[in-house]
């Protein structure tokens, strides 16, 4: 039910806000015009009493979003990882958010297990822990399999989380809709395409069994990669609602001091967790969209450990040329290509000045080129962005959505390791890889295979298929649009065919 009842829900988040002290605090973190604060509060403070008193012994924001949900905390967990704009204190409060929250009871957890894997736990598991660690949607217990003694992570939902979940979901829905209506300038942002995206997103997050897929492609995709690693799931102990996975020990990547105590060169794992993500979204499509700290620890040899894969996000191969194109020309400072791939894309529409739009995007570029994290203030770097995207008139891309949102995430773990990373020599020689190998001759070569391979499963049919359109084409009730339709067909089994042997040839020149 997304209708006006939602108001209520609305009112009750700004009501909490207030109430636990955070609508102060995240006023001075965002530096908020006086103007509006004083908007905000003569509208909130008459319902503060109807606010959400929350834990008193957590910090006011952290507070807050805790007593309004698990959608909120999500929020709270992008914003943990953004020091530079909320503020290293507030950030440190947020970091809360990622994998301390308060865990729900042991027997709770067993009951769950119990009912769905149905076996009783002293069958399935010798030992089965307190929570070892608790997020917004579960919480994890170390736990020995009673076959093979074996030490595995139990993940395990949390009891009615998915009602929880839907609450939130349809109050986002109305506020989406009031802002479309009440802002006709904020549709080019898509604010309620935005929030379906984010619902299928969590909806995944909600059955474990797809995590579980996710975890074991994602596993078989990074093998190889030196450095990193994926824990093994285990598939007979898995559900809907559990799911069981190899146990790894490893620091947590929040833990910076303990992690430098341990030996480990944080110049090197700073760069090495943005040049993974940026790797598995390039090269096969499917990245981590939720590479937060509390995802990720630093083995006793130093790889680094991705957990918790509920949210990953998937980029089709055009797309993915696309985004290079667009990092590779920033990298290059070639903010024309830049520009052209944008139109080229239809991320811009075609009746705005492309030369314009260089000009707007070099403005982006330039002042942050070759300057460390340190003096980089993306508060502002993401305002002027938000401006150029509005004065050109582009729309929220949802297919990106989770990649922008995940580069964002990504690049504030890289840099609490290394303060002084350079995120433009750390990404380029990931995007120069990935375009010499799917940009050029040799990527057209494989795409006209590719086409040939596709085109050969009808090669029995193409004479026929053929035949048929030239019959019907003689015939003199064949109207003329029919008549037109037909032969684009005809062309284009031809062109199929020229496409496919061009293909071939190539391919065969090129080795």
């Amino acid at each position: 039910m997304r209708g006006p009842h939602n108001l209520w829900r609305l009112i009750r988040t700004g009501a909490t806000m207030e109430r636990t002290g955070a609508m102060t605090q995240a006023m001075d973190a965002l530096d908020a015009p006086r103007a509006f604060r004083i908007l905000a509060r003569t509208v909130v403070w008459p319902f503060r009493w109807l606010g959400y008193k929350g834990d008193p012994n957590l910090p006011p924001l952290t507070r807050a979003i805790t007593a309004l949900g698990p959608a909120y905390i999500k929020f709270g967990q992008i914003l943990s990882t953004r020091p530079d704009v909320v503020g290293a204190d507030l950030a440190k409060q947020l970091q809360v958010l990622q994998d301390r929250m308060p865990p729900f009871p042991r027997d709770a957890a067993i009951k769950t297990v119990e009912a769905e894997l149905q076996a009783p736990i002293s069958e399935l598991f010798s030992e089965f822990s307190e929570p070892v660690a608790a997020a917004s949607i579960a919480q994890v217990h170390k736990a020995v399999r009673a076959d093979t003694g074996q030490a595995v992570a139990v993940k395990v939902l949390r009891p009615g989380i998915e009602k929880a979940f839907r609450t939130d979901i349809d109050a986002f829905y109305f506020l989406a809709s009031l802002i479309e209506n009440l802002s006709p300038a904020s549709r080019r942002l898509r604010p309620t395409d935005v929030i379906a995206h984010f619902e299928g997103v969590v909806h995944g997050e909600l059955d474990l069994r797809l995590e579980s897929a996710s975890a074991s492609e994602y596993a078989a995709n990074t093998a190889g990669d030196e450095g990193f690693n994926v824990p093994a799931i285990d598939w007979a102990l898995s559900s809907k609602r559990v799911m069981t996975l190899e146990w790894v020990e490893g620091i947590a990547a929040s833990d910076i001091d303990e992690i430098i105590a341990a030996g480990h060169d944080v110049t090197v794992l700073g760069p090495r967790v943005l040049q993974m993500f940026l790797t598995h979204a390039l090269r096969d499509g499917f990245f981590h969209a939720d590479m937060h700290h509390g995802n990720l620890k630093i083995a006793p040899n130093g790889d680094i450990i991705a957990l918790d894969f509920g949210i990953m996000g998937m980029l089709d191969e055009y797309t993915r040329r696309v985004y290079a194109e667009i990092l590779y020309g920033f990298i290059k400072q070639d903010y024309k290509r830049v520009a052209e791939v944008h139109f080229e894309a239809g991320y811009v529409p075609a009746d705005r000045d492309m030369d314009e739009f260089a000009r707007a995007l070099r403005a982006v570029g330039d002042p942050i080129f070759g300057m460390d994290a340190t003096r980089i203030s993306m508060a502002r770097l993401l305002s002027y962005l938000f401006e150029v995207t509005e004065r050109f008139g582009m729309q929220t891309r949802t297919e990106l959505i989770l990649l922008q949102r995940t580069m964002v995430v990504v690049e504030g773990v890289s840099r609490s390791l290394d303060p002084h990373i350079n995120i433009w020599e750390v990404s380029k020689p990931v995007v120069e890889e990935y375009i010499k190998a799917n940009i050029g001759p040799k990527a057209l070569a494989r795409d006209l295979w590719h086409t040939a391979r596709v085109l050969s499963r009808f090669g029995p049919r193409l004479p026929q298929l053929a035949e048929a359109l030239l019959i019907a084409q003689s015939k003199e009730s064949v109207a003329p649009v029919a008549q037109s339709n037909r032969w684009q067909v005809l062309w284009l089994i031809v062109g199929g065919i020229v496409s496919a042997g061009i293909g071939a040839a190539v391919m065969l020149v090129l080795g």
